[in-house]
């Protein structure tokens, strides 16, 4: 496997694992969460799906977020497979993003984030950006065990 393989590979397997963990959970637990503070499971989803589009135009823009608006502002939230269809077209785009990359380009091209101190060369920052939702996974298998829901087996 090449570079870009192994990022798409990894991508793939995290969403995979997510997305099972997500259906694993009863509705109606889709609005708890641990305290006022938190994401709710159906917020920490959204979050999930909405800031890898977030990622993504970062990229385009090699880290100016410009008058970035969300395709997901002021949407309802409703259920999971809804979350999953508006982000279908949005993953897809990125996806082919990165199946359009070279592995010199994960070297050469550099997202500029100054306005959070951040400069990544873009192999560093798409590794970042599946970290982030395998770190949320980890939140939400911590909510299911607080609930005594079962959980999901996504260690397969």
């Amino acid at each position: 496997m090449n570079s870009i393989e192994i990022i798409l590979l990894n991508f793939s397997e995290t969403r995979r694992r997510s997305i099972k963990l997500w259906k694993g959970i009863p509705d109606e637990f889709l609005n708890w969460k641990p305290d006022q503070k938190a994401f709710s499971i159906l917020e920490m989803i959204r979050h999930t799906l909405e800031t890898e589009h977030l990622f993504h135009t970062i990229i385009k823009n090699r880290g100016d977020l410009g008058d970035y608006k969300s395709p997901w502002m002021d949407l309802e939230y409703s259920n999971l497979e809804n979350e999953l269809a508006i982000a279908k077209k949005y993953r897809e785009d990125f996806i082919s993003m990165i199946q359009n990359l070279t592995a010199s380009d994960l070297k050469t091209i550099r997202i500029e984030r100054r306005e959070v101190g951040q400069s990544k060369n873009l192999g560093d920052y798409l590794n970042r950006i599946v970290y982030h939702e395998s770190v949320h996974t980890g939140q939400m298998l911590g909510y299911l065990r607080t609930l005594g829901v079962n959980r999901p087996l996504i260690w397969d």
